[in-house]
């Protein structure tokens, strides 16, 4: 039984977008006492990702090489998003041999051009690869990684925003909730990365 699907339930309420100023956070589960900042899970093999970038050229997270960090993003968001890409553009600024493919939830909004623009208004690093895709291509990938995002209106996707740690071999490792730091995942890459 893959314990993942049950730690990204636990998530669903602390995505981006559409949460009132009134409704009460969601507790993320604590970790039994660890060397790690982010939550350890199974290492069992990760979903398969294959879309493509801003300039149309294939992605693949088979074809990454050593440790990736995979999220859920668009463009527009107004709240969380633009922390977890922050923070994660930041932890590839301090430790190689690490990539982040960041999983559309926006196919209609998340155009070629729109990323471009995010990409270098966030000074994004060329490790840092802004997935796009038609919804048939990226709806079976939500599912995958146990993903819902919706469009209730007015342009903000209210999805589940959490990241997972991807070792050179293709297994899950860790996840991290929304409120992801640079420093965090440095950490755990470090100790991951020395074991």
């Amino acid at each position: 039984m893959r314990v993942f699907p049950l730690l990204v339930t636990a998530l669903l309420l602390a995505g981006c977008g559409g949460e009132s100023a009134s409704a009460p956070k969601p507790s993320f589960p604590k970790p039994a006492p660890s060397t790690f900042r982010g939550i350890s899970v199974p290492a069992t093999k990760a979903p398969a990702i294959a879309l493509h970038d801003d300039a149309g050229k294939p992605v693949s997270l088979a074809s990454q090489h050593g440790w990736t960090l995979v999220t859920f993003l668009y463009t527009h968001c107004p709240d969380v998003c633009p922390l977890i890409a922050a923070n994660l553009n930041r932890a590839l600024q301090q430790v190689d041999d690490v990539s982040v493919l960041a999983v559309s939830v926006d196919p209609k909004g998340d155009t070629p051009a729109a990323v471009r623009a995010y990409v270098k208004q966030k000074h994004l690093v060329p490790r840092f690869h802004y997935l796009l895709g038609t919804l048939g291509q990226l709806r079976p990938i939500w599912a995958r990684y146990h993903v819902a995002a919706q469009t209730p209106g007015g342009g903000v996707v209210s999805h589940v925003a959490y990241t997972v740690l991807i070792d050179p071999h293709g297994k899950e490792r860790l996840i991290y909730d929304a409120q992801v730091k640079a420093a965090m995942v440095v950490h755990d890459l470090r100790v991951l990365m020395h074991t």
